[in-house]
């Protein structure tokens, strides 16, 4: 029977270590990056995900990528994920066209593939002769531009666009819409993450609200939309003391306290303790 869902995420939770006074990670100071986190995602779907900075949507796409562990709940992914984010999953070192060799290889591809992959990365991406170049050299749209294109020439069942639109220039990032469409209409899934309303209403069927690393709010794309763009119009009118209280409010309920670990945790000590 086919998974009816793309994605299923349920009570998940990503936890960082935080730095102490001498720049050092400790292990009693952890906070949520995410916290409790339950939704699921349809196949298909092309969901937009909102947040302000700092609540948690980067660390949402590092986790539905699977770059990143969770730590406590239960993740389900059903297909072959792709992320696009700037600089995300690029060799510095290496040249755009060993990076699209690379990617090939590590996910198991034929040679043929590879040079399929190869001349639609070239097509796509524009770049010219910077393809024989180290990726360290490229400007920040330039990478953009080989990050997407790569990933989109893999196909992907499921696309995951962390503000990879917000550099470069407007007229690829309309390309990479288009692009989007025609995957949209092939029934691929899409997780968008932009801070750019416009993007988010006139391209995704829904909406999610990240605040905090909670789930504020998930369903109907200008429902959503609305309410999120109500909260950036109350937040951006407070004074910066006022912006101030509001952050480490939102921050005070992400920090875990002291004793209370996950079982990761208590499981990576148990074995140090060994």
């Amino acid at each position: 029977m086919e998974q009816e869902y793309a994605v299923e995420f349920h009570h998940v939770s990503k936890i960082y270590a935080l730095k102490s006074k001498d720049k050092k990670y400790t292990d009693d100071k952890r906070f949520y990056a995410l916290k409790d986190l339950s939704f699921q995602i349809p196949k298909g779907e092309v969901v937009g995900i909102l947040g302000t900075n700092g609540s948690g949507k980067s660390t949402m796409s590092l986790v539905l990528s699977e770059i990143s562990g969770i730590d406590e709940g239960e993740m389900i992914v059903n297909g072959e994920q792709a992320l696009i984010a700037i600089n995300t999953g690029l060799n510095m070192q290496l040249t755009g066209m060993e990076n699209i060799e690379l990617k090939g290889a590590l996910l198991g591809l034929t040679k043929k593939r590879i040079e399929e992959i190869k001349q639609g990365v070239i097509d796509f991406a524009e770049i010219g002769d910077f393809l024989y170049q180290p990726v360290k050299k490229y400007s920040s749209g330039m990478k953009s531009r080989l990050g997407f294109s790569i990933n989109l020439c893999l196909n992907p069942d499921i696309l995951i666009v962390d503000e990879a639109l917000s550099v470069g220039d407007k007229g690829f990032a309309q390309k990479c819409i288009h692009k989007m469409e025609e995957l949209k209409n092939e029934g691929k899934t899409i997780i968008f993450i932009s801070h750019s309303l416009p993007q988010v209403r006139g391209f995704c069927d829904t909406a999610m609200w990240i605040e905090g690393g909670m789930l504020k709010e998930y369903g109907e794309i200008n429902e959503v939309c609305d309410h999120y763009a109500e909260y950036v119009d109350y937040y951006n009118a407070l004074s910066n003391d006022e912006k101030k209280k509001e952050r480490d409010r939102k921050f005070a309920k992400r920090v875990i306290p002291n004793g209370k670990a996950s079982f990761v945790d208590k499981f990576l000590r148990a074995i140090k303790n060994r």
